[in-house]
């Protein structure tokens, strides 16, 4: 019956199998192979076409091609691994470190802090912790230029919440922001799933906005500063109290 074949398969599957398996071994972010595709290869093949015609008029062309592809590249990233360190989500720069009086899914006091990122950014999105997925909500909406501070009120958004599963169980937030180019958000996650820190989770297309809500419990240390360029699953922005403290 179908309950048996169900069964049967699961037991004789191997992730070697997956047919798909080669697309995760690419320095190119999995979600974006279609527009790299669709976007870069003809852009690539009009570098080529213009270079045997007239050199000068292949670097248009070239420039866009190269655009493309560093939009949607996905290099190797070494995570920290101290249990306190809470590591960026995404690339780019930080534009806002902001205290809020109370968030209700944190239950209490917490630190937003905004990174935008350009198009020049990698933009795989990645686990700050290891965590928990608890809730997830899309809100639909603008797509006002990412840097304005009401863009992550206005704009577009996909908001997860999360619960750490190192040391002291604590809940946390990222929120994924439409810029005023990106017009689509990707999440892989789902309710209950884990996340390793500095697993990759998922992008925002063509420019955005990453959030991420901290509880601001004493001894909460921010490590990073207004301006900085981060990088995900790489900077540590902030730092949980130390255990005992």
């Amino acid at each position: 019956d179908l309950k048996y074949c169900r069964n049967l398969c699961t037991a004789h599957w191997d992730p070697q199998d997956d047919p798909f398996a080669w697309r995760d071994r690419l320095p190119f972010a999995r979600w974006g192979l279609a527009e790299l595709l669709i976007m870069g290869g003809p852009l690539v093949a009009a570098t080529i076409a213009a270079a045997l015609w007239w050199w000068p008029a292949a670097l248009v062309p070239g420039a866009l091609a190269a655009l493309v592809i560093s939009f949607f590249r996905d290099p190797h990233r070494p995570v920290p691994q101290e249990v306190d360190q809470i590591v960026a989500p995404a690339d780019g720069k930080l534009v806002e470190i902001t205290h809020l009086e109370d968030d209700p899914f944190i239950g209490g006091p917490a630190v937003r802090i905004g990174i935008f990122l350009s198009v020049f950014n990698v933009h795989i999105n990645r686990s700050p912790v290891r965590a928990r997925v608890l809730r997830m909500a899309y809100h639909p909406g603008l797509f006002l230029n990412a840097l304005a501070p009401e863009s992550a009120l206005r704009n577009e958004a996909m908001w997860i919440g999360l619960e750490s599963l190192e040391g002291t169980p604590r809940r946390l937030i990222v929120r994924q922001i439409a810029g005023l180019l990106a017009r689509r958000i990707v999440c892989a996650l789902r309710p209950g799933e884990e996340i390793e820190r500095g697993g990759r989770f998922g992008m925002i297309k063509l420019g955005s906005r990453t959030e991420l809500i901290l509880p601001a419990e004493p001894g909460l240390r921010i490590a990073a500063q207004l301006g900085q360029t981060v990088y995900a699953g790489r900077t540590v922005l902030a730092a949980w109290p130390e255990e005992g403290r």
